[in-house]
């Protein structure tokens, strides 16, 4: 019952939020739309040129490579790679890496008048902790994403292009350069491709595992060797001063791989799939407390937190309920479970109306993961249950962002260090109660402009989020230490401390 060939259909439930100009209470089908997961897990497809080729691979771009150039008018021409550029546009596909930025905007920024080469970077750095979206398709799938990436080149006049991938993903470099050559053996990639005349080269450029070389100008500074400090924008856009000072794209593996089928059914048709400003589908990382961890893909809008979880991830493990949800990678806000939210909606009448909903039913889009406060981001939801000790849980969290943090800013490199800090001090049993409004006050003082790149805040919002929906377990947990320390008990240091000078 799927409308796309590869999904599958995981319940009849009652979606009770539109952001489509309906109004009242619409019935849909909670299930998976796979587009670019089309083949993936399929039974005999590979990650293999023939296998590629046997499922209609670079059909697309053989297509491409022979449009002709549009008549406007008496004195306007649009040519092939414009025409490319205007679909992807009219697509409203926005980036799928994090920030849910226009793709066709993005494009549209680049400069191409200065005459110096135009460069195109594939951000496979996939490092958000909770996301492994983009790996699935490196690892089976590769040549989706060249064929991806060789028409975003063509329409955009890209003569080099690199794949920035992770450093721990050794094995995907591997599939990757391997399918690279199966490209360039077939004329997919290379000199005069498919006899069009149009030349491209592209190169893997591995990454030392460093969570700030997802940051687009510190991945930038990486591949021409340099330490991936992030850039100062303005006047440092990547559209304008990129790779080696010269207009440079860089666009998510998913995005890349959306612009394909794009340009294959049209970007008005793309576009009615998911919702409005909303458009597309999209892949969705699930893990946590969970029974069934995996990646789904969905048209944007169209499931819910709720069947998220509970439809496609399997539910909560056996006995337990509900605690919380990062919706969109550990730098997302983390929701509470019971929270509720006041959302505008616009009805059919186009009049807007405000609507008290569950977190749990707030639909799976950018928009309104954004209006309730916190982000899809990296698509990656972590499901947390009432097992969940919250203090520990941020204290991992923040410990991640302490040691990822490029230092090359103040108030991150100092703020980041202190929350880990203080938040490890509490999960050890060592903490005070007045600790959680201490790492408030410094959660607070990183964001709001005072730093280079979005790091400051990736490292505060969580600590944010977290000890203001859960203040009272860091304060019962700071308190308890406070407590034991007054009656002359050891705390969990000094208990740890001597168990390893024992040992």
């Amino acid at each position: 019952m799927s409308n796309a060939p590869g999904g599958r259909v995981s319940s009849l439930v009652r979606f009770c939020w539109s952001n489509q100009g309906t109004c009242g209470k619409a019935l849909l089908m909670a299930q998976e739309y796979r587009l670019i997961l089309k083949h993936i897990d399929s039974e005999g497809y590979t990650p293999g040129l023939d296998s590629y080729v046997r499922h209609g691979g670079y059909e697309t771009l053989r297509k491409t490579l022979l449009l002709e150039p549009k008549i406007i008018s008496a004195d306007r021409t649009v040519g092939a790679p414009e025409q490319i550029r205007n679909e992807v546009k009219i697509s409203g596909l926005r980036g799928r890496g994090g920030a849910g930025f226009s793709c066709g905007l993005k494009w549209s920024f680049v400069d191409r008048k200065s005459g110096k080469p135009i460069y195109l970077i594939c951000n496979a750095d996939e490092s958000e902790p909770g996301t492994f979206k983009d790996r699935q398709i490196i690892y089976k799938d590769p040549h989706q994403l060249i064929e991806g990436m060789v028409i975003s080149c063509f329409a955009n006049d890209v003569k080099l292009a690199f794949i920035y991938i992770r450093g721990e993903m050794p094995d995907g470099a591997q599939i990757l350069n391997r399918a690279l050559e199966e490209a360039r053996s077939k004329n997919f990639l290379g000199k005069n491709i498919l006899g069009s005349g149009y030349d491209l080269e592209i190169h893997v450029h591995r990454g030392a595992g460093a969570y700030i070389c997802g940051e687009e100008t510190g991945l930038i500074e990486s591949i021409e060797g340099k330490r991936p400090y992030p850039r100062i924008k303005p006047p440092y856009f990547p559209a304008v001063l990129g790779l080696y000072m010269c207009p440079t794209i860089v666009n998510n593996v998913e995005t890349l791989c959306a612009v394909k089928h794009i340009v294959e059914m049209g970007g008005a048709e793309y576009a009615r799939l998911g919702t409005p400003n909303n458009t597309g589908t999209r892949i969705v990382s699930i893990s946590g407390h969970v029974q069934k961890p995996g990646y789904y893909e969905i048209q944007v809008g169209h499931a819910t937190i709720r069947e998220l979880i509970y439809d496609f991830a399997g539910g909560l493990r056996e006995g337990r309920t509900l605690k919380a949800v990062i919706p969109g990678g550990s730098s997302a806000k983390v929701f509470k479970a019971g929270e509720r939210f006041k959302l505008k909606k616009r009805g059919s009448d186009a009049k807007e109306s405000e609507e008290e909903i569950d977190m749990l039913d707030l639909p799976y889009d950018f928009d309104s993961l954004m209006a309730a406060g916190s982000m899809s981001g990296s698509s990656a939801i972590i499901v947390m249950d009432d097992s969940t000790d919250i203090v520990e849980a941020l204290a991992n969290i923040s410990e991640f962002y302490a040691h990822e943090s490029c230092g090359q800013c103040t108030p991150c490199r100092e703020g980041s260090l202190w929350m880990s800090k203080a938040l490890n001090r509490l999960a050890s049993g060592d903490g005070r109660k007045e600790d959680a409004d201490y790492l408030l006050t410094i959660a607070d003082n990183i964001p709001g402009g005072r730093t280079i790149c979005a790091f400051g805040e990736a490292c505060s919002w969580p600590v944010q989020s977290f000890v203001r929906k859960f203040k009272d377990e860091f304060e019962a947990k700071g308190a308890a230490a406070e407590d034991r320390r007054a009656a002359g008990g050891a705390t969990e240091a000094d208990r740890i401390s001597q168990v390893s000078t024992v040992k």
